[in-house]
């Protein structure tokens, strides 16, 4: 039986993930524009086909997980208790779909190496970053009771989104922690206006599992 028979159709075991991270070292050693979706395919033992079952594009390889935890973070927000006061609720919800732990840190500073050096990925990354700051606008105005598109769900939506980022970017340089730790004390420093309280130390690195 040849090479090219062996690889012929979607081998048992090939997933989503497994995809995902053939793609992303091809990225890495290729570069994102020389690489081709027939080539991730040839290398995973699929065909082009199969690809399109798991991704709906070459870039949604790099996005997916962002964007599935936009829808997360919908559900999550939709089902937080009307006592809860809108910045917890959010803070809550924000941490409870992360998932990203200390061991993750190399893979995704390779996504943020790619997303910045490839002009039409960096270009993009606004739809994406867009889609979760609506995510948290569209609660805070649902909650407050006012339009989306007015000043205060609009500012919560942004004020949380650079919340998290600055999270995320401090987490990623320190990689002593899971996100969770960073997200958690960005937000509630947010909720509490960040008042001078608010302005101690660095957060510990205290979750090492991940969170379930």
């Amino acid at each position: 039986m040849t090479g090219s028979e062996t690889r012929r159709g979607r081998p048992r075991g090939t997933s989503r993930r497994e995809l995902e991270v053939i793609a992303l070292r091809l990225f890495a050693e290729q570069g994102f524009e020389e690489t081709t979706i027939d080539q991730i395919a040839s290398e995973a033992g699929i065909n082009k086909r199969s690809f399109f079952r798991y991704f709906d594009s070459k870039s949604s390889v790099l996005w997916s997980s962002f964007d599935e935890e936009v829808e997360a973070l919908r559900k999550e927000l939709a089902a937080a208790s009307e006592d809860v006061p809108i910045m917890e609720a959010i803070r809550v919800a924000v941490v409870a779909v992360n998932h990203y732990r200390s061991e993750d840190i190399p893979e995704l500073r390779t996504r943020m190496n790619l997303i910045s050096s490839t002009p039409a990925l960096y270009a993009g990354a606004a739809v994406h970053y867009d889609a979760w700051e609506r995510a948290i606008s569209d609660f805070a105005a649902r909650r407050a009771g006012l339009p989306p598109d007015s000043l205060y769900p609009l500012a919560v939506g942004r004020a949380t989104l650079a919340a998290c980022r600055a999270a995320y970017d401090r987490w990623v340089r320190r990689a002593d922690a899971n996100l969770t730790v960073y997200l958690d004390a960005a937000l509630a420093a947010l909720a509490a206006g960040f008042a001078d309280r608010t302005f101690v130390a660095e957060p510990a690195p205290r979750i090492r599992g991940r969170r379930t």
